[in-house]
């Protein structure tokens, strides 16, 4: 029988670089990307998958890192909000959130990043509908969505 502090190695690809770090197995991924792997731009907001603040990509699909024990990212490929731009140049979303005002309090802005930036690679022109489907799984608090909206035709206008 294990304690309950006993911690597990694991081993991932995060941002294109092999990380190791160890981690109780049920450990919350953003609890270890945030305290232990010092990558704070993804945020919790809600704790409970409701909000997407703390979205990050595993394997390429876009997951609540809120809701996924530490054992289950051993050897996958993780992208967060730090990992999304290419050395100085921003993506073209992030560039667009700049632009347009897209981020007030900025704890909603690395979800959105993310979710925009899903949605632009499975469907680089998307209609209005499908940006506000795309979009649908994270909460903004700030701004009323239009700024975010905006950010997101001007990111595919940008492409």
């Amino acid at each position: 029988m294990q304690s309950k502090n006993q911690q597990a190695e694991f081993n991932s690809i995060v941002n294109g670089e092999l990380r190791r770090f160890q981690a109780h197995p049920i450990a919350r991924l953003l609890d270890v990307l945030r305290e232990q792997l010092h990558l704070t731009g993804t945020k919790e907001g809600c704790g409970e998958g409701e909000c997407g603040a703390c979205s990050v990509f595993i394997n390429g699909k876009i997951v609540n890192s809120c809701l996924v024990p530490v054992a289950q990212v051993e050897g996958a490929e993780i992208k967060t909000i730090e990992g999304i731009a290419t050395g100085d140049q921003l993506h073209a979303v992030q560039q667009a959130f700049i632009d347009c005002g897209g981020a007030q309090c900025g704890i909603c802005t690395p979800g959105m990043v993310l979710a925009a930036v899903d949605l632009l690679e499975r469907n680089p022109n998307p209609s209005d509908a499908d940006i506000r489907t795309g979009l649908a799984g994270n909460l903004c608090r700030c701004t009323g969505y239009m700024k975010i909206f905006e950010s997101v035709v001007r990111a595919c206008q940008e492409r």
